[in-house]
């Protein structure tokens, strides 16, 4: 049992009070812990608040772990604890694992092919992989997935393109596609088809033609996701998140639509409309507008909704999941409560086990989407790019490898530390600062605990916490135990920034004790040091950060 978890069930027991909440004060001087029961309960039997709070205080100070117990404000109890249980808990290692682990399927790639990743798949790869990694450290089984867009009108339009390019090559065993070249071809194809609608209609036969099986367009389709896999790749790793374990798009969950189709038959959902079909998806509950969903359009080829309630089936049947959590843009929120409603009324994966926790947009100075200095959608390259050359300015003289450890915590951190759902101003400049709530601080104060323990005369891992000497001991020992509940909650909420702003807490908690308390030569503080490094150790890699030797 945790430390936080120990305290709100002792106190509960004592109380009789299962409904009872803790918090952990932000200001000291309320205590190491508060409950607001005695308000709870004053309102519900039409008592005074602090009457009744002074009718359970002798209950809680009762608790051997009880140090004192104060009434504050309108009827808050304030609890601090003894020493002795910080200390008792200091030494218990890791976290305590989850009593009911769940199979998880993560949805964060959503990389297209034959295009350039963008600036908006940063915060999906970044939050997604967080998130990853926490439900791995808690005990889940996740499993991660780069659903690639490889199926639909932009293949399609990669396809005419190159037919166009190349009219008497492109089908030849041995014709090869430039790779410089590659990434230009779809926002070419694009511009033209806006403007010729003979083009145009020749990439929508294209696709129901490539969707159909067209061996030319198959061969052609397999030479640029070559290139477009390898691309993908190259990104992952600069980004350094982890590979994906499925790197499965829309073509493989269009080998399910048969079976999707006979389930949706045969629950009468599907609907002709104007050559389409479709699956009407509007009850009478419904206060908001809800669009049927387009299964099949009217050339009959797939759609985008319908390869989505293909790949819930898949899922199900390849993963068996408790839950599915797709990590996408906020725009993309009308299109999955209609597929979830559809998976759902199709009986192929119950609506509470999907779920959505979108996030927001990234922006420039300016305040609109962020792009680069010629003015263009900054890909995910040029991000990355434009924070590697902040971090060379500000660290000059140290080492490339640091250099890059520095840029991409700072890209990371300034990603996470903000709620998913909001949008954010990204400025190269500012977050790659050695001080703030920046990436490199996080770094910076691990690589600080690092050298004192290198310099204590005290082998670190042969100490043990023997006593608390003053405030700032006490503090950062407390804030250390309450990793177990914070990396929790960031799971519960589906909230990473939870985790990446306690990290900072714990931080400006760890440099104070540096400032203040002599550490090389006292054993205790030479152990609670190290417990600080390693606490901080965990956080930073769980957001997918390593930690240079020197900054």
């Amino acid at each position: 049992m945790t430390f936080f978890d120990y305290i709100l069930s002792a106190v509960k027991q004592k109380l009789g009070a299962e409904n009872l909440a803790l918090e952990i004060p932000k200001e000291k001087s309320f205590g190491d812990f508060s409950t607001n029961i005695a308000m709870l309960g004053a309102k519900a039997e039409r008592k005074n608040p602090r009457e009744v709070a002074a009718s359970l205080l002798p209950k809680i100070q009762e608790l051997p772990f009880a140090e004192s117990v104060e009434i504050a404000g309108p009827g808050f109890i304030n609890i601090k604890i003894k020493d002795d249980l910080i200390i008792q808990y200091a030494h218990d290692d890791g976290v305590e694992k989850t009593s009911r682990p769940l199979t998880i399927c993560l949805d964060y790639g959503s990389y297209n092919v034959a295009k350039a990743l963008h600036v908006g798949h940063l915060r999906g790869s970044i939050v997604g992989d967080t998130f990853y990694r926490i439900a791995r450290h808690l005990g889940h089984k996740p499993i991660s997935y780069n659903h690639m867009g490889d199926w639909g009108k932009p293949m399609a339009l990669v396809i005419a393109w190159i037919i166009k390019k190349f009219p008497r090559d492109w089908n030849k065993p041995d014709f090869k596609i430039d790779e410089d070249e590659f990434n230009g071809y779809y926002p070419a194809a694009s511009a033209h088809a806006a403007e010729n609608p003979d083009f145009m209609a020749q990439v929508l036969q294209i696709k129901k033609d490539f969707q159909d099986g067209n061996a030319e367009y198959g061969a052609l389709y397999d030479k640029f996701m070559t290139i477009s896999l390898a691309q993908m790749d190259e990104v992952v790793k600069r980004l350094g998140i982890l590979p994906f374990d499925r790197n499965l798009g829309e073509m493989n969950a269009a080998k399910y639509l048969p079976e999707v189709e006979k389930i949706l038959r045969k629950k009468n959902l599907l609907t002709p409309s104007d050559g389409a079909t479709i699956i009407n998806l509007k009850t009478e509950s419904d206060t908001a507008p809800m669009p049927p969903l387009m299964f099949y359009d009217s050339r009959g080829a797939d759609t985008y909704d319908s390869t989505d309630i293909a790949t819930i089936y898949y899922r199900k049947i390849t993963d068996a999941p408790d839950k599915i959590i797709y990590f996408t843009d906020y725009r993309q929120q009308l299109h999955f409560k209609q597929v979830f409603r559809a998976a759902d009324m199709a009986g192929i994966f119950p609506l509470d086990g999907l779920e959505f926790p979108y996030y927001g947009g990234i922006n420039g100075a300016d305040g609109k989407p962020f792009k680069t200095r010629g003015g263009n959608v900054a890909t995910l390259s040029d991000v990355i790019d434009s924070v590697d050359e902040a971090a060379r300015a500000r660290g000059q003289g140290l080492p490339d490898k640091t250099i890059k450890m520095i840029a991409l915590a700072a890209l990371k951190f300034n990603d996470l530390m903000h709620d998913v759902k909001s949008d954010y101003i990204f400025d190269p400049a500012a977050v790659v600062n050695f001080e703030g709530r920046t990436g490199p601080y996080i770094l910076y104060t691990a690589v600080r605990l690092n050298s004192a323990l290198k310099k204590s005369a005290f082998a670190a891992k042969d100490l043990k916490i023997t006593n608390i000497s003053d405030s700032f001991e006490r503090d950062l020992l407390l804030k250390i135990l309450d990793f177990p509940r914070t990396v929790r909650a960031a799971f519960e909420k589906r909230a990473p920034d939870i985790l990446a702003n306690y990290t900072y807490d714990l931080c400006q908690l760890a440099n104070g004790f540096y400032h203040n308390c002599k550490i090389s030569d006292d054993a205790n503080r030479t152990a609670i040091a190290k417990k600080a490094a390693d606490a901080l150790a965990v956080c930073i890699n769980l957001m997918g950060m390593e930690v240079p030797e020197e900054m």
